[in-house]
């Protein structure tokens, strides 16, 4: 799955407007509130990755955080968010960015944030890890990176994965897929790439790139959403890794 397929998924209409309504109304989940209020100082500078139409940056800014740059790799993201922060009268500076070239000094954020699921919508694992590598670069010592992931093992589609497990064994798997856990599904706005890590697949990612895993939690774990969230997003792993010191 090449990233350019990937990316004009996040370029269309229909699909800048899904996160628009979710900036406005879902909003911050209250999970992602318990988290980061605890992890973050509200005056880190702290930088967001694959932002949307910054519904978490918008909701971090609402709790008092000034200083959270939100970036996405997609334009259109981008110029809705700018479109959005405008009409709140919010004062929140954004960026196109690529998480995987990251055009930033090294050890320049105090924290980092990838939320809803975006690091596993970058496809092909080393591109991954290069996305990794990169926010690992621009962190300073002792900064925090939360970011979400699907959990292979707790989805409610086993079938689906025992079925792809054969496939794979098999070399019957679909042939734009790299490895076990990817998933592209069509859509009326292009293919949608999502990869579905397992906990050992992560934690030794994370191993090797050189973070250390402080907390790896179930959403569900951590927190009741309301409806909305339930709506809008799947019950998801949050991670809090840490760039040692």
């Amino acid at each position: 799955m090449d990233s350019a397929t990937v990316k004009a998924y996040f370029e269309t209409e229909n699909t800048v407007a899904h996160y628009a309504d979710a900036a406005a109304c879902v909003g911050l989940w209250v999970s992602e509130e318990k988290l980061f209020t605890r992890v973050f100082a509200r005056e880190a500078s702290i930088l967001e990755l694959g932002c949307g139409v910054g519904r978490i940056a918008i909701g971090l800014h609402e709790l008092g955080y000034c200083n959270v740059l939100a970036t996405d790799y997609s334009r259109a993201m981008i110029e809705r968010t700018r479109h959005l922060a405008k009409l709140l009268e919010y004062a929140i500076p954004t960026q196109v960015a690529d998480a995987t070239r990251l055009q930033f000094e090294d050890a320049i954020f105090e924290g980092a944030i990838f939320g809803f699921n975006g690091l596993m919508q970058i496809p092909e694992a080393a591109q991954r890890e290069q996305a990794l590598r990169e926010i690992h670069r621009v962190l300073r010592p002792g900064a925090w990176f939360t970011f979400t992931t699907h959990d292979r093992e707790r989805s409610p589609h086993q079938e689906f994965w025992r079925a792809e497990q054969i496939r794979w064994a098999e070399g019957k798997q679909a042939p734009e897929l790299e490895c076990l856990g990817d998933r592209a599904e069509l859509t009326g706005e292009g293919v949608h790439f999502m990869h579905v890590p397992t906990v050992q697949e992560m934690q030794a990612l994370l191993a090797q790139v050189g973070f250390e895993l402080e907390v790896s939690v179930m959403r569900s774990e951590l927190a009741d959403e309301p409806p909305e969230v339930e709506a809008f997003a799947d019950d998801c792993r949050f991670w809090v890794v840490c760039k040692p010191e």
